[in-house]
């Protein structure tokens, strides 16, 4: 496909699960159609929701999609009807940077590697979102992990060499990370992604972030992802 000066090359494909996201996936989508008018692909991949999410998508959509519900289900169905070199799998409630598409594309091309992620910052009043973000970006420049909310990219050759994310309905962007980190480490871009702190301040900053920790631990050491998902808040709305 040729961008808008009508140059051709490597082509993008943003995939974005939903659930139940009829209050804000059009201001999501609206904000991703200068990307589309430069040529990268943005395909939604609806998990069932109740209200009507998937009708509301589909005018801003390359490719609007349904798949069994969970993120790993949704997003690699999304990955599968892709026609980009890359994939970029992005949350409803997270906004990219601009220039995000030229950004993702001259980071894997340039530096040789295979997957990444962008810095993360947290949308919200509240003064401990902003070292939450720092810790975050902190932790995964030390570990190599990625979470969902920093935008992970990869190429499609990388995604489907590792079998794209594993079917567990929680920590699926870890256990893609531990396989793509075998490979390299993610390259990071500084500009920021912007992820709502509205859960984060719903159930508290505090208890959230020790109970992320602690899950994150416990999986590391072997706990089902299945009953890991039990103990988290936000499990109903996973998609």
């Amino acid at each position: 496909m040729r961008d808008e000066r009508g140059i051709a090359g490597p082509r993008l494909s943003i995939v974005i699960p939903c659930l139940d996201e009829a209050a804000g996936i059009v201001a999501a989508l609206e904000l991703l159609q200068p990307l589309r008018r430069r040529g990268v692909e943005v395909i939604v991949v609806d998990g069932g929701s109740s209200d009507n999410s998937a009708a509301l998508a589909a005018p801003l959509t390359d490719l609007a999609l349904t798949a069994p519900r969970g993120r790993a289900s949704q997003m690699n169905a999304g990955a599968a009807a892709a026609h980009g070199d890359f994939l970029l799998f992005l949350h409803v409630d997270c906004t990219l940077p601009p220039d995000a598409d030229r950004l993702v594309v001259n980071a894997l091309a340039a530096r040789g590697r295979h997957w990444g992620r962008f810095d993360v910052r947290l949308t919200g009043a509240h003064p401990w979102l902003r070292a939450i973000a720092f810790m975050m970006n902190w932790r995964s420049r030390l570990t190599g992990m990625v979470t969902g909310d920093q935008g992970l990219f990869v190429t499609r050759a990388r995604f489907t060499a590792c079998g794209g994310f594993p079917q567990i309905p929680l920590m699926e962007d870890i256990a893609i990370s531990q396989q793509l980190k075998m490979h390299s480490v993610p390259v990071v871009i500084s500009a920021r992604i912007a992820a709502s702190g509205r859960r984060w301040q719903q159930h508290g900053i505090l208890r959230t972030m020790l109970l992320m920790w602690r899950l994150r631990l416990a999986y590391f050491f072997g706990s089902n992802p299945a009953e890991l998902a039990e103990q988290y808040p936000h499990a109903r709305d996973r998609h």
